[in-house]
C-alpha cells in the first residue's frame, strides 16, 4: 500500500470489484458503498477472478471496501422473485436438481477460498457492518484489522438459511463451537471489542487509523523471506488436523526444508 489504490492502474475493475497491484501487494477492494457494499453472484465472479490475476510477485493482499461499511451482506435483490438480472433467482435455484444446486453454490465459494492460499498473506481491513457475506468474507482473510465502530454478525440462520460461504470452519476455529454457534443462531452484532478479545479480529483501531495499520502489517510481513513466511503459514495451517506428534513431524520436515535451501542444498 505504499502508493493510493486510487492511484494504482487496476489489474481488474468490474461489478463492485478492483483489483490494484503495487508490486509485492495487492489490494482488492469492494467498490459499491451506495449499497453497503452488498454481494452478489457477479461480485463473487469478479472476486474469483481477482484471485486468479494475482501476479506471482505478490505476497500481501489487502482486502477493504469503499465507505462506511464493509458489505452489508448478500443484496437483498437475491431473495426476490425476480433475482438479479441475469441469473437464476433463489427460487429457480431450489427448483433445480441437487447437483445443480451444488455446483452453483461451490462455484458461489471459491470467491471466498484463495485468500488462504499459502504463497500469500491476506489481510482484511474492516470497518462499520460486514454482515453475513460480508462477515464471511472477513473471515476468509488470514488476518483481520478492525476498525473501532466495525459490527459483525452471521444473519443467514436468522433468514430461515445456513452460513454456506466458507464461513463456518474458520469462525469455529477462531472462538470454539460454543460462541461461534451463539452467534449464528442469535444473528447479534460483535462489536470491536469483543472481536479482538475471542480472536475475530487481530487489532481494532480507530476507523482514521485502518489504512495505516494495515499498511504497517503488510510492511511488516513483507520484513520476512517469503520462503519461511510460506512453510510458516501451511505449518500452522495444518496445525488444527494433526497430532501433537504430527505436527512435531512436520515442523521437522519443514525446517530441514528450510535449512537446506538456505545452506543452498535445495532443489
Amino acid at each position: 500500500m505504499a502508493s493510493s489504490d486510487q492511484d494504482l492502474v487496476p489489474v481488474l475493475d468490474k461489478d463492485g470489484v478492483r483489483l490494484t497491484v503495487d508490486d509485492a501487494i495487492a489490494t482488492v477492494t469492494l467498490t459499491n458503498p451506495a449499497k453497503r457494499n452488498a454481494q452478489s453472484p457477479a461480485l463473487w465472479r469478479a472476486l474469483t477472478e481477482a484471485g486468479r490475476q494475482l501476479p506471482g510477485s505478490v505476497r500481501v493482499v489487502v482486502l477493504r471496501a469503499e465507505g462506511k461499511s464493509f458489505s452489508a451482506g448478500l443484496d437483498r435483490q437475491a431473495f426476490t422473485p425476480e433475482g438479479f438480472d441475469g441469473e437464476p433467482s433463489f427460487v429457480d435455484l431450489a427448483r433445480g436438481a441437487d447437483a445443480e444446486l451444488d455446483a452453483t453454490i461451490a462455484e458461489y465459494q471459491e470467491a471466498f477460498t484463495w485468500w488462504r492460499r499459502s504463497d500469500i498473506v491476506s489481510v482484511a481491513a474492516v470497518q462499520g457492518h460486514a454482515v453475513g457475506a460480508g462477515f464471511q468474507l472477513a473471515l476468509a482473510c488470514d488476518l483481520r484489522v478492525v476498525a473501532d465502530d466495525v459490527q459483525f454478525a452471521m444473519r443467514e440462520t436468522s433468514l430461515g438459511l445456513v452460513p454456506d460461504l466458507t464461513g463456518t470452519h474458520p469462525l469455529v476455529g477462531l472462538v470454539g463451537y460454543a460462541r461461534a454457534l451463539e452467534i449464528c443462531v442469535t444473528g447479534r452484532f460483535v462489536a470491536a471489542e469483543e472481536a479482538v478479545n475471542t480472536g475475530l479480529a487481530n487489532v481494532a483501531v480507530p476507523v482514521a487509523q485502518l489504512d495505516d495499520t494495515v499498511r504497517d502489517l503488510a510492511a511488516a510481513v513483507l520484513a520476512a523471506p517469503r520462503d519461511a513466511v510460506v512453510e510458516t503459514k501451511a505449518l500452522l495451517r495444518g496445525a488444527q488436523d494433526r497430532t501433537y506428534e504430527e505436527q512435531r513431524a512436520a515442523e521437522r520436515q519443514s525446517q530441514a526444508r528450510r535449512l537446506r535451501d538456505l545452506a543452498g542444498l535445495g532443489d
